[in-house]
């Protein structure tokens, strides 16, 4: 008996100092000690994150979040099977407090009515309802380190190296909280070197358990713009898990968090009217000395136009005029190719603005055709993006105009979160089929005739993962591009297109998310990528209508010119915006 208890003994005494050693043993490694120069621009970096919190708390910019669940896929490695999209104005001088841009009432168009349930359930699918309900300030929260505590006192840095993000250099350091706490950054920074500003941090915050629970926090990448001399603002983040068990399934989720309107003019804090001024007029007097009723007509709606498009940019939806821009030089001569063959003469000239959002949408106010940041980015090539020019220049000839009550600036007068519930700008299941079947006779009369198979496999492939990506397909002021049942209203197009082959890489039939546009996150403009464009080698390298990581460019703010915002390097960039991606 003796003999059999002391190796018992000796291995309980063993375990014991195990356990003991283990727990005095740091959480985190202990870094090297910062040189002078290492630790002073470390103490700059506290300092401006500061100035960058007083900075934004004067600013209310729109804040967009979509997200993609995905699961694995043996020939595509991942494929979304769910989203949802949100959009909001979020006031920081009020703490993280945000005003959903919410949706026009189920009961005017079908397109919402899972919206709520959605949202309901996003909570549980996530995970993250023990803590707090799940919102776009989930995301949101990822454009700060530390609000409240990023300091030395708190956190622990260790120099890695330098790095060129773009043309702004950087000092590289890693950082982890000195104690355990729920909340606390755990991740990379990247500093650059002359004022000190934070341009990019990578990692996630410390989970509220010692042993680590991944479901309470996302990996994130988050990245800031030289967006005014000396002001460096938020404006995206990418969140990616693709290790995450629920239940007995392996799930994930890809998301991304964009922010713009950060010089939107706004109402004052007591007040939440807002006035519509309409600058620039154009005197458009002739020799004619009356107005006959139809010319007075046409400018009734014109008025309406006007008033409206006005309000959607001061709204932060739709991006200002850019002369020169991508609107007037691609979409504007895509009108054209159109108009010109089919003889089709306006009063007035036909233009594209871009609505800012991710969603796939477009639909026309007079004699402008919006689409959206979306739907332009996943569109691969010229005959695709005029099938869907087509599609609304239809609706413009067969006069499908939008309520002429705008004509009346007081209609307009409503905060900016309501912009989706007072203006109506779709068009009636009816409209829409008229509309489709004309927008197939005018690519027919066109240089588009031989390329409508390869238009087609846009619309088929929209229909194939719109069962999937319910959110993205639901529109936020204007028409979706399905139709209730999920069917292309340009079906007809996508009957004529072959089969998807994912094994075709000559076959690209959409375009992931953020392809073509980038957004200045402070005045709001729209820009083509700048950026090289590689065909896929893989049909994995396809990702159609999917989120991607995001990577920028950086440089500064050049005050001698006006400059166009840093080039995401996600996607691919720059071709004339109207042809196919050149091999690689």
């Amino acid at each position: 008996m003796t003999f059999r208890k002391t190796p018992l003994t000796l291995l309980t005494m063993l375990m014991a100092l195990s356990c003991a050693y283990a727990k005095k043993q740091p959480k985190y490694e202990q870094g090297h000690p910062l040189t002078p120069a290492q630790a002073a621009l470390v103490q700059k970096a506290i300092v401006r994150e500061k100035v960058l919190i007083r900075d934004i708390q004067q600013r209310t910019p729109l804040v967009e979040t979509y997200i993609q669940n995905i699961k694995p896929d043996v020939k595509l490695y991942q494929v979304p099977v769910q989203d949802t999209y949100m959009l909001s104005r979020v006031d920081f001088g009020k703490g993280f407090f945000d005003k959903p841009y919410e949706p026009r009432s189920a009961a005017k168009h079908g397109f919402f009515k899972q919206s709520v349930s959605a949202m309901a359930n996003l909570t549980h699918l996530l995970r993250l309802d023990t803590h707090f309900t799940y919102n776009p300030l989930g995301f949101t929260e990822m454009m700060f380190l530390d609000p409240s505590g990023f300091d030395t006192q708190h956190y622990a840095f260790s120099f890695v190296r330098r790095e060129f993000l773009g043309t702004v250099r950087t000092w590289v350091y890693d950082v982890h909280p000195k104690v355990n706490g729920m909340g606390r950054f755990y991740g990379r920074v990247w500093i650059e070197d002359q004022g000190g500003n934070i341009v990019r941090f990578n990692g996630t915050y410390t989970a509220p358990r010692s042993e680590g629970d991944s479901r309470y926090y996302f990996h994130f990448d988050s990245w800031r713009m030289n967006v005014q001399p000396g002001i460096w603002l938020p404006v995206e983040v990418y969140v990616e898990e693709t290790e995450r068990i629920e239940g007995n399934k392996s799930v994930g989720l890809k998301a991304q968090t964009r922010f713009w309107g950060y010089s939107l003019k706004l109402p004052t804090r007591e007040s939440e009217n807002v006035s519509v001024k309409v600058d620039d007029a154009v005197d458009r007097s002739d020799d004619s000395q009356d107005v006959g009723p139809l010319e007075a007509t046409r400018a009734w709606v014109a008025q309406a136009e006007n008033n409206v498009i006005d309000r959607l940019v001061e709204a932060g939806l739709v991006a200002p005029l850019n002369p020169g821009g991508y609107e007037s030089r691609v979409l504007d001569q895509i009108v054209i190719n159109l108009a010109v063959p089919n003889n089709l003469a306006f009063t007035d000239p036909v233009h594209c603005r871009v609505l800012l959002t991710d969603t796939v949408e477009a639909t026309t106010v007079g004699n402008t055709i919006l689409m959206s940041k979306g739907l332009v980015d996943t569109l691969p090539n010229e005959e695709s993006i005029a099938s869907v020019v087509a599609l609304e220049l239809a609706h413009i000839a067969l006069g499908h105009h939008i309520d002429t009550r705008y004509a009346f600036n007081d209609r307009l007068l409503f905060p900016d979160e309501a912009t989706f519930q007072r203006i109506d700008m779709y068009h009636s299941d009816v409209d829409d089929t008229t509309a489709a079947r004309k927008a197939m006779q005018y690519l027919e009369a066109s240089m588009y005739k031989d390329k409508m198979a390869s238009a087609g496999l846009y619309w088929e492939q929209l229909a194939e993962r719109g069962k999937e990506l319910k959110a993205m397909n639901t529109p936020k002021l204007g028409d979706s591009m399905l139709k209730a049942d999920g069917t292309p209203w340009m079906d007809q197009l996508a009957r004529m297109a072959p089969k998807i082959n994912w094994d075709d890489l000559t076959q690209i039939p959409a375009l992931p998310l953020g392809s073509w546009l980038k957004t200045d996150p402070w005045d709001d403009k729209v820009y083509m990528l700048n950026a090289k464009r590689y065909a896929p080698m893989n049909a994995r390298d396809k990702m159609p209508f999917e989120v991607t990581p995001i990577f920028f460019k950086l440089r500064r703010y050049d005050v001698s010119k006006l400059t166009a915002p840093a080039t995401p390097a996600q996607n691919g960039g720059e071709t004339s915006g109207t042809s196919n991606p050149p091999a690689q």
